[in-house]
């Protein structure tokens, strides 16, 4: 069977009844939760919830490395990572769906890499396209298999959080060429580049970024419009996780 990795983010805490679950440690602490195992076709689908089981841990406190190194651990392909992020820009409306080809990192003080002292293998990844490969390609196939309107492209500004941002925040992200903002990209999408992990990341837009609106961004708004979206998320997984394994 093929191997993948499912990262849940805000609105994807679980994925359903798993067939097992596994403890994984390594030399990077314990992982965000432990990862449930699902079989969809004839692919293995490993589910992590970036922010634990109970939604405790806010975005820049996130174990990325440890999450990571689970799914390296457990000899994924590839790792479909979704994202509840903010929509700065046309097409990147509340609701709807999008695949980032960009990224801009705009975090701090967060262990970005697997080489933070001194022995470690220092590797100085690739990552013009940071989102690049089989696993995004298959997602823009298994929308349109699913018939899911899906926005091809756009750049995320990835902030540190949990704050929201400030209007003249965004502002300047969309002067940088940012259509959308989110918090959790970095460092997990460059992590999993130095694991050798295919990875892409599935955006749902769930709100107008600050000052794009004149009523202030409110969490209920947010979970309203994820819960509705989340119905085109799970049906998008689903033909992907089964297109995968009959395409490989």
């Amino acid at each position: 069977m093929q191997r993948l990795g499912l990262i849940g983010g805000t609105g994807l805490d679980s994925f359903g009844d798993a067939v097992k679950t596994h403890d994984v440690d390594g030399l990077y602490g314990q992982p965000s939760a432990r990862l449930a195992e699902y079989h969809i076709g004839q692919t293995q689908v490993f589910f992590l919830p970036r922010h634990g089981e109970h939604h405790e841990t806010p975005p820049h406190a996130v174990n990325y490395r440890a999450n990571i190194d689970a799914f390296r651990q457990l000899n994924v392909e590839g790792i479909v990572a979704v994202n509840a992020v903010g929509g700065i820009s046309n097409p990147h409306q509340p609701g709807t769906l999008s695949l980032p080809d960009q990224l801009i990192d705009y975090t701090w003080g967060r262990e970005h890499t697997f080489s933070m002292a001194a022995g470690d293998e220092l590797r100085h990844i690739e990552f013009a396209g940071p989102f690049d490969g089989r696993v995004r390609l298959g997602l823009l196939g298994a929308a349109a298999s699913a018939g899911i309107t899906m926005t091809d492209g756009g750049c995320v500004a990835v902030s540190q959080g949990p704050r929201l941002e400030t209007a003249a925040e965004i502002k300047k992200f969309k002067q940088d060429g940012c259509g959308l903002v989110g918090m959790t990209s970095m460092p997990e999408a460059a992590l999993a580049r130095e694991a050798g992990l295919d990875y892409a990341c599935l955006c749902i837009i769930a709100n107008w970024a600050a000052g794009l609106e004149e009523e202030p961004v409110t969490m209920a708004a947010i979970e309203a419009t994820l819960d509705r979206a989340m119905i085109k998320v799970r049906k998008l997984l689903g033909q992907f996780f089964k297109e995968f394994s009959n395409d490989h």
